[in-house]
């Protein structure tokens, strides 16, 4: 699984002119799977991401993860993070799993985040064409990949 996570002052996503869900200060979380996904990568991930001490403290450090903030996480899955531009200009998605696969996957990953967070987290549509809008706070952008944990 991948994460590519984003500190965010806002964000929202919808689709078909009308928003699906939106949140305020916190973590945009685009999620990625693959066929060898497994559960384990879920609580890996899960605890990485609550973990992240990404947001400053009192002295402008980063040093804070999301729940000492109360910020809040949307997670919309976006199988384009295991895009192969190996060959050619057009990229690749063979290695994103199929929807019969990363449809639970992502269900389930949604459901860890939100056990460990202790409240409800805003998703983006699963497989429909999303618009995702946000306001990138720094900017903070972090890439977690469970199968190359650095």
């Amino acid at each position: 699984m991948r994460l590519l996570i984003q500190r965010v002052k806002r964000a929202s996503v919808s689709s078909e002119g009308r928003e699906h869900s939106h949140i305020d200060k916190g973590l945009l979380v685009l999620v990625g799977i693959e066929n060898s996904d497994t559960k384990e990568d879920i609580d890996w991930l899960t605890g990485k991401l609550l973990r992240l001490r990404i947001f400053d403290d009192e002295n402008g450090v980063m040093n804070l993860d999301v729940q000492q903030t109360e910020g809040e996480i949307m997670v919309v899955s976006q199988f384009t993070l295991f895009a192969s531009t190996k060959k050619g200009n057009r990229p690749s998605y063979i290695r994103s799993a199929p929807e019969a696969v990363s449809r639970p996957m992502y269900e389930q990953f949604v459901a860890s985040v939100e056990q460990a967070l202790g409240k409800k987290v805003a998703t983006g549509e699963f497989g429909a064409d999303m618009q995702v809008e946000l306001v990138n706070d720094g900017p903070v952008t972090i890439w977690i990949d469970s199968h190359n944990k650095e």
